[in-house]
């Protein structure tokens, strides 16, 4: 076999194989002797075929299907000889594949880039830092009231945060619209969940009443032969009500677990569990500082099939996000909505794959067990967690693979200047909601 290879880009390679005719035809021989054993034709006795008649009849097929054989298995030793590291599968095409010549075949791949890794040396980088006071486990404690709020019906008129019950109908000019009525339809007022302009006109109203409410539909409306118009929609109100906050008492607190409706003990998982949130989101925070920098001093090349299979990984997530069900051809789904934000996923990974080699970073079980343990506790029963986690090696993959991953960013945050910024629980709530909502505008744009 002789094999030769050409660099035609940073990330691709060129591969030209050749294996001897005789091997081949010496292949193809023993291949139609075996099948020659057990066909059947119209006036020949099982296995008594003439070796003419059976290469007539089946030695195109034979050929092609030892070639293939040997083209994947020669494909296979030339990588193992000559030290490649291919990313994905390679596109064989045979260039030479006749009888008593010798098979030529060219097998173009990518490769894994060889990553020299620039440092990050003197980014700066912000890592909030966060004190859980009194007063925001109050305005947490009047959250959960608010989440937990019963409906209460009353007389009085709907004021912005009511809910009221009503029926309806659109209509443009004197004519009626298809999807524009319901009844008994139940309506927060403030919700912003109807038209602009129709809630704040039910502000006042009580049961019973009639009224006509004039909007106008917005001009990016989903509903094209609505998008722009002007509307009246006729409301009749049958019922107004109000929110009934519950009472933090021990029924109240019993709702989350905490057994004998302890107050202080309440407030204690309260602030735990709100430190561990701000937690994640100063780790979230302080690692997309540490990945963008490192994605900016590190432009490398990208494997298109690692970028493809990434891809073909996330139109699965969105899949099952949007319930598509599982029967669902993802491929329906355009690369184009992926493909950025897949590309970086695949860049980031690659050098932290690197950030890791380099620095001989290990996650050992302890570690594994530690980071588990911690992902159990926003669960009522952890143990079981642990326990699932530990005993599945899949699982257990994913959370090494996190764990690297910390490590790897706190090895690179030593090259970093860290300044520490003082915020607020809501305040570093919000910027981790606002740093989200950005990535998503940008992943949007560029699709």
């Amino acid at each position: 076999m002789q094999v030769s290879v050409e660099t035609t880009s940073q990330i691709e390679r060129r591969i030209t194989i050749q294996v001897p005719a005789a091997e081949i035809d010496e292949a193809v021989s023993a291949r139609l002797k075996d099948t020659a054993k057990n066909i059947r034709l119209n006036g020949f006795r099982k296995g008594r075929v003439p070796m003419a008649v059976v290469h007539q009849r089946y030695g195109k097929d034979v050929r092609n299907e030892v070639v293939g054989e040997v083209m994947r298995e020669r494909y296979v030793r030339a990588i193992t000889d000559e030290g490649l590291n291919p990313a994905g599968f390679p596109h064989i095409d045979a260039t030479v594949n006749e009888s008593g010549k010798d098979l030529e075949f060219v097998a173009t791949m990518e490769v894994y880039p060889e990553i020299e890794l620039a440092s990050i040396e003197g980014t700066s980088v912000e890592r909030p830092v966060v004190e859980i006071t009194d007063a925001d486990i109050d305005e947490m404690i009047e959250t959960l009231r608010k989440q937990n709020a019963d409906w209460e019906e009353t007389d009085a008129a709907a004021k912005d945060g009511d809910q009221v019950t009503l029926d309806f109908q659109g209509f443009l000019g004197d004519e009626p619209f298809e999807g524009g009525s319901a009844e008994g339809h139940a309506l927060v007022l403030g919700s912003n969940s109807f038209i602009p302009g129709f809630e704040a006109q039910l502000e006042g109203v009580k049961a019973g009443d009639e009224k006509s409410i004039n909007v106008t539909f917005p001009d990016d409306y989903q509903a094209e032969h609505l998008a722009g118009k002007e509307a009246t929609f006729k409301v009749k109100v049958h019922k107004v009500a109000t929110k009934k906050l519950p009472d933090v008492d021990d029924a109240f607190i019993q709702r989350f677990g905490v057994e004998g409706g302890d107050e202080s003990q309440f407030r204690a998982e309260i602030k735990k569990n709100m430190t561990r949130e701000s937690e994640q989101a100063i780790d979230n925070r302080v690692k997309q500082q540490v990945l963008d920098a490192l994605k900016k001093a590190n432009e490398i090349p990208v494997p298109a099939s690692l970028v493809q299979q990434e891809t073909d990984g996330m139109k699965r997530q969105a899949a099952q996000q949007f319930g598509l069900g599982e029967d669902f051809d993802v491929s329906q789904l355009p690369n184009e909505l992926f493909a950025e934000q897949a590309k970086s996923r695949v860049q980031v990974g690659l050098l932290l794959a690197e950030v890791i080699k380099s620095n001989g970073l290990e996650a050992t079980d302890d570690e594994i067990k530690a980071k588990v343990e911690e992902l159990a506790e926003q669960y009522q029963e952890p143990q079981q967690v642990v326990d699932y986690y530990m005993g599945n090696e899949q699982m257990k993959t994913q959370v090494k693979s996190a764990v690297l991953e910390e490590k790897a960013v706190d090895k690179l945050l030593e090259q970093a200047n860290v300044s520490d910024v003082t915020m607020s629980y809501q305040q570093v709530l919000a910027a981790a909601q606002k740093q989200e909502e950005s990535e998503e505008a940008e992943e949007s744009e560029q699709a």
